[in-house]
């Protein structure tokens, strides 16, 4: 069984319709999988920053501060030392942490395929013939949303807080303080459209060869091109 999508045009008009396989957009949702997804992903982007220095990497420290005996204090081999001020640190970060996470090829896809199956079953996929401009300007892609978001679409806007900067309120849809978060999935690199869309608060553009599990949990609706969909269904079907 198949689920029928409207096909809109970039004034948010319906031109047609078309089916949309349960094998891509009709799978049953495992959160527990979703989750690992996530983590996974998150843990491999995760840059190691912080970094404190042993008593082998701390400047200086070769001779010894004082003889061994005779002096009266205690003995000392080094003014790197952790008990030193100036010296190493015992137990400190180190950029050598690895924070790596591994999941398998099929359980990824999957977990992928699970939340555009959660966009469709919630309404919040719209489907669109083919997403191009004629001139790299961030008014006409804007337009494009705008109209996927209000005509006839069951696209929502996620309600704003009275604490909303002026950027966010200035890119806001129409319905009064309510924010956009739209994730617009394209099949090529194009870089007018991809300039276009930089300054959009709460608007991402990617590629599909760059879809993840991260960016389509995180925006709440999804816009995918007609030939998108049929990549999507030829990558991913069996």
């Amino acid at each position: 069984m198949s689920v029928k999508i409207d096909i809109k045009n970039k004034k948010g008009e319906k031109v047609g319709d078309m089916k949309l396989t349960d094998e891509i957009f009709g799978v049953a949702v495992k959160e527990d999988l979703v989750h690992q997804a996530v983590v996974a992903q998150m843990a491999n982007e995760r840059q190691v920053i912080a970094h404190t220095k042993g008593r082998s990497e701390v400047r200086g420290g070769g001779a010894k501060p004082w003889r061994q005996k005779g002096t009266g204090r205690a003995r000392a081999g080094s003014n790197r030392s952790p008990i030193w001020i100036g010296g190493g640190v015992t137990f400190g970060p180190s950029k050598n942490r690895n924070f790596k996470k591994k999941i398998n090829k099929k359980m990824k896809q999957k977990a992928i395929l699970m939340v555009l199956s959660d966009k469709t079953a919630s309404h919040n996929l719209a489907v669109l013939d083919k997403l191009d401009l004629k001139e790299y300007k961030t008014k006409a892609f804007k337009i494009i949303v705008d109209n996927l978001m209000k005509k006839g679409t069951s696209l929502k806007a996620v309600k704003g807080d009275k604490k909303t900067d002026s950027k966010a309120i200035s890119a806001a849809s129409e319905t009064g303080k309510n924010k956009q978060s739209v994730l617009v999935i394209n099949d090529k690199k194009d870089d007018k459209v991809k300039i276009s869309s930089k300054n959009l608060a709460g608007v991402k553009l990617i590629n599909l060869d760059n879809i993840n599990i991260f960016d389509l949990l995180k925006y709440r609706n999804l816009i995918l091109t007609v030939d998108v969909v049929k990549k999507l269904e030829e990558k991913y079907s069996k």
